[in-house]
């Protein structure tokens, strides 16, 4: 019997004991805040940014919001940055992506001030993460491939001198995920699959994790893995089902998959309520920080 890994459960723990942290630092004068700047309309952003904030009240954290209309300015969206900068109810704060055709998303993401980045992608802070393969990180790491490793561990998955194959090399987490799995604290082996790749397949299937992070609905299938593999489900694809008559969410894992794998994340339900954890703890963590 393959086993499911319930991001919902997992997601769940975690934010009960962010709760009860976020009591001890209002018992200490201290009160984390998540900011979060949206710009525009998108469906799909709003939907994703009021998510963040219910998970907000759920562990008691104030929310700050930011909303500008989809043809503000390079400038005006760079002053709503600098104010969450310099506001002090904000603890940490994200720029929701996309952001509006062409606004330069890097440039507006180096603006943020490092010790506030929720979301772990500063590249300061990547660099940090670069920097640190043995002593610990003081600094946010970047919400889903650390949401993975919890995942994986709250289910005792040791991932010492594993072979883990990533599929995809976005800056979410194909690209950043192998720099926290070859920290000395994990161990693994790491290859980076991606178009360029000659033989996908064969890497695949020779793989003990596979993390897919493609965005291509149903990618892994039975015969390119092995008996036993770890399957970690990231990618998001839109699908039509005829039948329902609307679009579904499809992971880049193929369900028939799951009968051969030791353990599998379900997408939706796995990896998404994790990186959502992993922003209230960056921000938790922000506020214990500057309180000692």
């Amino acid at each position: 019997m393959s086993t499911k890994i319930d991001g919902k459960q997992v997601a769940a723990t975690i934010k009960a004991d962010l709760a009860e942290r976020v009591n001890t630092l209002k018992a200490q004068g201290v009160v984390p805040g998540l900011g979060t700047l949206l710009v525009g309309e998108d469906p799909g952003s709003m939907k994703y940014v009021a998510g963040k904030h219910a998970d907000c009240q759920e562990v008691g954290i104030t929310s700050v919001k930011k909303e500008l209309p989809a043809d503000a300015s390079f400038g005006q969206i760079a002053e709503a940055v600098r104010e969450l900068n310099d506001d002090p109810a904000c603890t940490g704060f994200i720029v929701q992506l996309p952001l509006p055709k062409g606004v330069d998303e890097n440039a507006i993401i180096n603006m943020i001030d490092p010790a506030k980045d929720a979301d772990g992608m500063h590249p300061y802070n990547l660099g940090e993460l670069v920097l640190h393969v043995r002593a610990d990180i003081a600094t946010p790491l970047p919400c889903t491939p650390r949401g993975v490793l919890e995942l994986l561990d709250a289910y005792n998955i040791d991932l010492e001198g594993k072979e883990v194959c990533v599929l995809g090399r976005g800056i979410t987490i194909g690209r950043t995920i192998g720099l926290l799995l070859t920290r000395n604290a994990v161990n693994a082996t790491v290859t980076l699959c991606h178009t360029g790749t000659r033989d996908v397949a064969d890497h695949m299937r020779r793989a003990d994790v596979i993390i897919a992070a493609m965005g291509s609905a149903g990618f892994v299938t039975p015969d390119k893995i092995k008996e036993g593999t770890v399957l970690v489900d990231v990618g998001v694809s839109r699908v039509f089902d005829e039948e329902a008559g609307r679009y579904r969410i499809k992971g880049d894992v193929d369900k028939a998959c799951y009968d051969k794998a030791y353990a599998y994340t379900p997408n939706p339900g796995g990896v998404g309520p994790m990186t959502r954890a992993m922003l209230l703890a960056n921000v938790v963590e922000m506020a214990e920080r500057s309180s000692r």
